[in-house]
């Protein structure tokens, strides 16, 4: 005997099992974001009576299209390319799909980048080209367009990053108790908080232990921007016994320079990155690197656009990676 088809629980079903509007059932059950008792006790009901979000028909109630905009400086950054499938696999776990743009370096690049995405009707967008002070992200918050950062936050707009500043003590610190007193930093692009905040950390480290550091600035987070830094230290009088760097580019940059000049790392030198993207473990002589969780900071980002949030930053815990590229002074 054929077994009689299961009757469909509705978002009407749920509502009235729990007492609440029809409106209210659906706003707790399409965000993650809210976490009350209340909220809680909707979700249990729903999962009792073995109700199914229809994500699709969720999305067209709310006048939604189910899309995320994401908005990177360029996809030949392993970092923007790793944060962006972070993301990207947190939108299809909710039933969403992220579209991406890039933007170049340049506010008119980002502000282009933008509106395109906005006029593919996108729910949000997600910034991880915002720098300190960034015209674009004050006119979205003017214009009231959902939104946050990721990576890199403007202390105004919501934001989801790695907590840089222990991140750039804790690689700085390693560094010291390996007993380098000699120290360089490579900052990276000091018009993000990312890079500021990684050199705040390092140099608090470095106080703490009495150390002066080398610092050579950088425009960029890109691999020739770290080899110009290492090239000038090769070329002076004081060359360092340790170097951090506050990216994995940067790092391999320095790894290049000084190759190129008959050193290695681990053995002439320490090197510290940031990241540890997927290459740095597999170096010829594997990158020490302090680890961001995207996994996440994506997360986050996702649950600040869905509850609306405003001047909320969350950080994510880093971790040191210890390998080849740091030893012993």
């Amino acid at each position: 005997m054929a077994a009689e088809p299961r009757e469909v629980v509705t978002l009407k079903d749920v509502a009235a099992a729990a007492g609440v509007s029809v409106s209210t059932a659906s706003r707790v059950l399409d965000s993650k974001s809210l976490r009350s008792p209340h909220a809680s006790r909707i979700r249990e009901i729903a999962d009792e009576l073995g109700y199914r979000r229809n994500r699709a028909a969720s999305a067209l109630r709310r006048g939604e299209t189910g899309t995320i905009g994401v908005l990177v400086p360029r996809l030949s950054d392993a970092v923007m390319a790793l944060m962006y499938e972070s993301i990207a696999a947190a939108c299809e776990r909710s039933g969403r799909f992220a579209i991406v743009a890039t933007a170049g370096d340049t506010d008119g690049g980002e502000a282009a980048a933008a509106e395109t995405l906005l006029a593919r009707g996108v729910d949000g967008l997600l910034l991880a080209s915002a720098r300190i002070s960034d015209p674009l992200v004050a006119s979205l918050r003017t214009r009231g367009v959902r939104h946050a950062l990721v990576l890199r936050s403007d202390g105004v707009s919501p934001a989801s990053l790695g907590d840089d500043d222990t991140g750039g003590y804790l690689a700085a610190r390693h560094l010291v108790d390996l007993g380098h007193r000699d120290i360089a930093l490579v900052t990276g692009p000091l018009y993000t908080s990312s890079a500021r905040d990684r050199l705040a950390g390092a140099q608090r480290a470095l106080a703490e232990a009495g150390v002066a550091p080398l610092i050579a600035e950088t425009t960029d987070y890109r691999i020739p921007s770290g080899e110009q830094a290492a090239a000038g230290w090769l070329s002076g009088s004081r060359r360092p016994s340790a170097v951090f760097a506050a990216n994995d580019d940067l790092a391999i940059g320095v790894l290049a320079a000084s190759h190129r000049a008959g050193l290695e790392a681990g053995r002439d030198y320490s090197l510290v990155g940031y990241n540890d993207i997927p290459v740095a473990a597999r170096l010829p002589v594997p990158l020490s690197s302090v680890r961001t969780n995207f996994a996440q900071i994506a997360a986050s980002a996702l649950e600040l656009l869905d509850g609306g949030a405003e001047r909320e930053v969350r950080l994510a815990m880093p971790t040191l990676m210890p390998r080849g590229s740091s030893v012993r002074a």
